[in-house]
């Protein structure tokens, strides 16, 4: 079965039909497969870690993904090969946490490569005129052979940028634990994900936020409609949430806001 292309990026609509374009004139019939292009715009970590949560569940593919700030400036770009996939974007950090995520998954080694390119035709659109031609260059010689492409370069650790997600402080005393932690994202249901581990609430049935006590539940099902409370959500992490109301409004949460938890 022929690899799928993923496309990921903020441009919402239409530039992505562009890219898509660009590859289908290159490739033809080849799959390409929307992972999202409504990513909050120019904000990097966000996309980081939708992709990190959401790359790993295809199977071998060529992904590409643009959240570009630097779009235009002398930043670099790369070609990320892990095992059976590649991704290739701007040299910002976004390709490294799922890169990491899909290593841990495969046991497979990440190698980066730079990119050597032209002037782009347009200094306000590399996911059309660059990141797309070098996605088809790698889909058409395939992941296992594109270090053959004579304008990817491998590359050390120091010589790209990359981007780990922050983790928590975890101080016990006296057997109370307070663990303060960051919000990473919030979804479009307003549930505010933060970088706290769910394990560390793994006996807990009640938590103090920011002074305020909230249960621990499994499903939202689990407390009153309007009633705030904590879950672990599919990625792993504390979520503070509503059922069926926004956690981010009845919590006070924006991404990069700070939560304490007591216990």
């Amino acid at each position: 079965m022929t690899p799928p292309i993923t496309l990921a990026s903020d441009f919402g609509t239409p530039y992505p039909a562009a890219m898509k374009g660009v590859l289908l004139q290159r490739l033809g019939d080849v799959r390409l497969v929307d992972v999202a292009h409504d990513f909050p715009r120019q904000d990097v970590p966000t996309a980081a870690f939708w992709l990190r949560e959401t790359l790993p569940y295809f199977p071998p593919a060529v992904h590409l993904a643009v959240v570009d700030p630097g779009v235009g400036t002398d930043r670099a770009a790369l070609a990320v090969r892990v095992g059976d996939h590649a991704l290739v974007g701007p040299d910002n950090g976004l390709l490294l946490p799922p890169a990491r995520r899909v290593a841990e998954r495969e046991d497979a080694e990440i190698e980066v490569f730079d990119v050597t390119y032209d002037t782009p035709a347009s200094t306000t659109f590399h996911g059309r005129d660059l990141f797309a031609p070098v996605a088809a260059d790698v889909h058409e010689v395939g992941v296992d052979a594109m270090e053959t492409l004579d304008h990817l370069t491998p590359v050390d650790a120091d010589d790209y940028v990359d981007l780990t997600l922050p983790e928590p402080t975890v101080e016990r005393e006296r057997g109370a634990t307070t663990v303060t932690g960051e919000v990473l994202v919030v979804d479009d249901f307003g549930n505010a994900i933060t970088n706290v581990p769910g394990d560390l609430f793994a006996d807990c049935e009640e938590v103090v936020v920011d002074g305020i006590t909230v249960p621990v539940v499994d499903a939202f099902a689990d407390v009153s409609r309007g009633e705030r409370l904590l879950t672990v959500g599919s990625h792993g992490y504390v979520e503070c949430d509503v059922n069926r109301g926004r956690g981010d409004k009845a919590f006070g949460l924006t991404v990069g806001d700070s939560v304490q938890f007591s216990f």
